[in-house]
């Protein structure tokens, strides 16, 4: 039996966020996530379903040019959600595989491994979420990734502490140093003012070069040129 997802669009456009920032990609954005963080930027529709011949027939339709696209990304929300319609759709995609998951799912994760080639994970620190800590989850997620293209992001804000960012970076470290880790400035939503000072920025950088061989600082690129 066919599965259905929730998507609640396809889209071309340009990756504004981690290691891949400026490469051009399809997204499919799934809809639903197991989290509630008070930075998130993400509107949803509530029912949308699509089977896995539906996705590729408008991914198809956008991809007249192979060239011109690095990945698709499978993004959300939480895709991982909904693994077993995953588990059906990655297979049928042409382009390379970029999952954007917010790491705390690590079971699901493991279901469909070896369907991805780049895994972009989160780990949400709890003064910038708002949310209760997945260190436990994060760290058995990233031991599952560990073997595919992955690397490692975590939203701060002007509320990160030096002491999270530190247990982070040993979570890390303890799995192995080499994977890359970027700290993203929380981008200010709704009037929100969630992002860190400069001196913050340096600061937690600083912290984290004490474990870990590459840390950079981000922030979302889509956000300052316009780009969905």
């Amino acid at each position: 039996m066919t599965s259905l997802g929730q998507i609640s669009s396809i889209f071309q456009s340009i990756q504004g966020e981690g290691l891949y920032v400026g490469e051009r990609q399809i997204f499919i954005r799934f809809i639903g996530c197991n989290l509630s963080c008070e930075y998130c930027d993400t509107v949803e529709k509530n029912d949308n379903p699509f089977t896995p011949d539906d996705v590729v027939k408008e991914v198809d339709k956008i991809l007249t040019n192979p060239k011109l696209f690095h990945s698709v990304s499978i993004t959300g929300g939480e895709p991982l959600l909904q693994v077993d319609f995953l588990k059906e759709l990655l297979p049928k995609l042409k382009l390379k595989k970029y999952l954007e998951t917010n790491g705390t799912l690590p079971d699901h994760l493991s279901e469909i491994v070896d369907l991805v080639d780049i895994v972009a994970m989160d780990i949400k620190l709890p003064s910038a979420t708002g949310c209760a800590s997945y260190f436990k989850e994060h760290e058995k997620f990233l031991e599952t990734a560990l073997f595919k293209n992955v690397f490692v992001k975590a939203v701060v804000t002007k509320d990160t502490l030096p002491k999270e960012i530190d247990e982070m970076c040993a979570l890390i470290e303890r799995v192995e140093s080499s994977v890359p880790l970027v700290l993203q400035p929380a981008t200010p939503q709704r009037g929100a003012k969630f992002n860190p000072a400069p001196e913050q920025l340096l600061s937690f950088q600083a912290i984290a070069k004490k474990r870990l061989e590459k840390v950079l600082v981000i922030p979302q690129t889509h956000r300052l040129t316009g780009l969905e």
